[in-house]
């Protein structure tokens, strides 16, 4: 079968340039400000205020936040479950690993 093959448009390497540069910038976030972000995010978006293409923009960027939130979240988690109980009962902690 053919695949389709279909135009670019010339600002279009461009618009995923910018979108690499904010997922970059997101990920040096920490938990508590992306949070800060996503909730002023959801309350601009529930006031309705701003041009349909500032509300999907913001959309997007809160999708990242909250993908970000979320990873966080299981980073700590999983430094939690890393601690474990030796043979003798006392608890130890060992080190968690992210890849």
């Amino acid at each position: 079968s053919m695949k389709a093959w279909r135009r670019r448009s010339p600002g279009e390497s461009g618009t995923r340039m910018a979108e690499t540069q904010a997922q970059t910038e997101i990920e040096k976030l920490s938990f508590e400000d992306a949070l800060k972000e996503l909730e002023q995010i959801v309350q601009a978006l529930e006031s309705g205020r701003g041009k349909l293409d500032e509300a999907i923009r913001s959309y997007e960027r809160g999708a990242a936040l909250k993908r970000h939130c979320e990873k966080k979240l299981a980073e700590a988690q999983a430094r939690i479950e890393k601690i474990a109980f030796g043979a003798d009962g006392a608890a130890k902690v060992e080190p968690a690993t992210f890849n």
